[in-house]
């Protein structure tokens, strides 16, 4: 994953929190590797990525930042059981994977619907053949993160040494 592909989700998640939750957030020092959270995750939106790029996207919270964004969100407070509080995740989680997909120009990209999953410590676990990075964040409702798995598809990536061209 390349440093502009970085820069997408980042741009994107800076945009979505801004202009929708009225939240400035401050991007950390993206590191390699998923699943290795720096606070407990208890709630996850994630969507997939088909077509030219290949992955997951994993949005994660722990559930007072999840509600606190969600308050910015919706004006409204509230509980992880109701079924609207997994709907706004989702909807973050679609917002900036639909953002950031916009930025990857040349690239046929499709989203998902997001799934969203509630529980205190879970882990998502990112395809083992894609390059995985996860991006820190902090803003005023608490800290979060954005894991970012991508590989190409097949049929977008470098032919090998060892292959032939024929003339017929």
């Amino acid at each position: 994953m390349d440093s502009q592909s970085v820069a997408a989700f980042v741009t994107s998640t800076n945009q979505v929190f801004t202009t929708m939750l009225s939240l400035q957030v401050s991007a950390g020092k993206p590191y390699s590797g998923c699943a290795v959270p720096r606070f407990e995750n208890d709630v996850s939106g994630i969507i997939g990525l088909s077509g030219d790029v290949q992955g997951m996207v994993v949005l994660s919270f722990p559930t007072t930042t999840a509600r606190n964004a969600i308050r910015a969100f919706t004006g409204m407070d509230m509980e992880p059981s109701s079924p609207d509080f997994a709907d706004a995740i989702g909807e973050l989680v679609n917002m900036i994977s639909g953002a950031a997909k916009a930025k990857f120009e040349g690239r046929t990209i499709s989203i998902s619907c997001p799934s969203v999953v509630l529980g205190r410590g879970h882990r998502v676990t990112q395809p083992s053949d894609a390059f995985c990075i996860t991006i820190p964040f902090d803003c005023p409702a608490g800290e979060f993160s954005l894991e970012v798995a991508m590989k190409l598809a097949k049929s977008d990536a470098v032919p090998s040494s060892n292959s032939t061209a024929r003339a017929v």
